[in-house]
This record gives C-alpha cells, structure tokens and sequence, in this order.
C-alpha cells in the first residue's frame, strides 16, 4: 500500500511564483515588434498596386502639368523655373500624406479586426506597438518619396545643396505624420471618420503649405496665416535641402518638425497606454 508523502517536522515550504527576468521580457517585446514591423512591410508590398503605384500615378500628373504645361507659362519663381520650385513640395507632399494614410488605414483595420486587443495584453509595450506601426508608415513613404524623387529628374534639375540634411527631413516628415497618422487611427470610431481628417485637415493644410508658391508672394495678412500651418515649415526645410533656399530660417523650421515629433509621440502613447479608442 503506497504511504502518503509525509512532511517533514519543518515548516511547509511556500512555491514563490517564477518571475520573469527583464531580459525575457525584452525579448519577448522585440519579438512582437519586429513582427509588425515585418507585417506592414510585407503588406504594404504585397498590395503595391494599391499603396504605392496611385500616388505614384498622381504625382506623376502634377510634374507632367506643372512642368511642360504651366511652368513655361509661370515662368521663374525665386530665381527658379517653376518645375524646380515646387519639385521639393510634391516630393515633400507624396511622403506625407502616404506616411500618414499607411497608418491610419492599418491599425484601423487592426482595430476593426478586433486584434488589437491581443496585442495590447501581449508583453509589447505601448511603445513597441506605437513605433512598430510608425516605421511602416515611414517605409510607405520613403518609398514613394524616394521613387517620386527619380521621377522628378526627369522634369527638373535638381542640385541637392544638403543632402544629409534632406534625407533628415524626409525622415523626421515620414516620422511626425506617421504618428499623427495613428493618433487619426485610435479616435476613429467608423470608416467614414478614418477620411475625415486627411480630407478636410491635412489636405487644405497641404496645398495652402508652399507646395505650389512662395509664401513671400502672399499679402501680410495672409502671409502671417501661413505661419501657423506646420505644413509650411516642413516643406521649406525640404526645399532648404534641395534647392538651398526656404521662406524663413532652417533652424526654426527643424525647431517646428521636432516639436510636432515629440508632441505627437507623447499623445499617441498615452492614447494607447489608457486605451482610448480601443477599450471605450
């Protein structure tokens, strides 16, 4: 007859429960963000069709009618030809805007999808999940901005007076509006509110940011409108970069780009952290 297990005349012994070592942990969050990582980078080239050939497609149209069809009409603007001038913009314009729509549009979905969640309970922290969707939408638009940029040759001649400092601005640009972009995405409730930003905010802000004019040839009144617009700034630090000329000084431009960056990263993670849009 098999006899009980017997405990010793000392004090039963109490089983603490494994805690798991910070190094694990961390593993365990690399993991799942070089997973996002990987996934919007995957999606976004497996559905090139409909994330990178369309705004390819549009921007293509702009230098076709600005450059032999109007530029010779406008004339110089700043000492440049036309083409020349707003080349730097619509660069400036396809990285944005694609930066942001790739985000807004993903984690949405994900939302809508209803694994989000699975996600948010995961050891990822907020700041995994935060930036591993922000360098997607960075990707996207770099992408673009970079295939734009070639296309561009074709049309104008750009010198690229910095270009360490263009490709910085490129980036810190993607950055921003990528985590502007899943700031749109959190307080989304339906489809019809993911457009609603792009539509009636970022894309008046885009075409009154310097894209197609010099900011110089505006009546003060509005001239000093203009400055409120971020837009302007980061479109002048690109133009800075490319052509060596920009509507106000460089320094105050990267000043605004910075400050937008941090700005948006602190509201996004804390939106996240406190599930708002997600748990409500």
């Amino acid at each position: 007859m098999t006899q009980p297990l017997a405990e010793s005349g000392s004090e039963s012994r109490t089983l603490s429960p494994i805690s798991e070592s910070p190094r694990s942990r961390a593993t365990e969050a690399w993991v799942g963000f070089a997973t996002i990582v990987r996934r919007e980078v995957h999606r976004i080239l497996r559905i090139w069709a409909q994330t990178l050939l369309p705004p390819i497609i549009s921007t293509g149209l702009y230098f076709i009618i600005f450059g032999p069809v109007l530029g010779q009409r406008i004339g110089v603007v700043e000492g440049y030809s036309y083409i020349q001038y707003v080349t730097p913009g619509l660069i400036m314009m396809s990285v944005l805007l694609n930066s942001y729509q790739n985000v807004v549009s993903s984690f949405f979905g994900a939302k809508f999808q209803n694994h989000v969640e699975e996600m948010m309970v995961s050891p990822m922290s907020s700041n995994a999940i935060l930036l591993g969707y922000s360098i997607g939408g960075v990707f996207r638009g770099l992408v673009i901005g970079s295939v734009v940029s070639l296309m561009s040759l074709l049309f104008a001649d750009l010198p690229v007076v910095h270009p360490v400092l263009t490709i910085s601005v490129a980036v810190l640009t993607a950055v921003a509006f990528a985590l502007a972009g899943f700031i749109n995405a959190l307080i989304a409730r339906n489809f019809d509110e993911v457009s609603i930003i792009p539509t009636f905010v970022l894309a008046p802000l885009t075409m009154l940011g310097g894209v197609f004019y010099s900011v110089n040839m505006l009546p003060d009144f509005w001239k000093t409108i203009s400055y409120a617009n971020p837009i302007l700034y980061m479109v002048n630090a690109f133009r800075y970069g490319i052509l060596g000329r920009s509507d106000m000084p460089i320094e105050v431009a990267f000043g605004v780009l910075v400050v937008f960056i941090v700005c948006f990263y602190t509201l996004a993670n804390s939106m996240l952290k406190r599930g708002i849009g997600i748990r409500s």
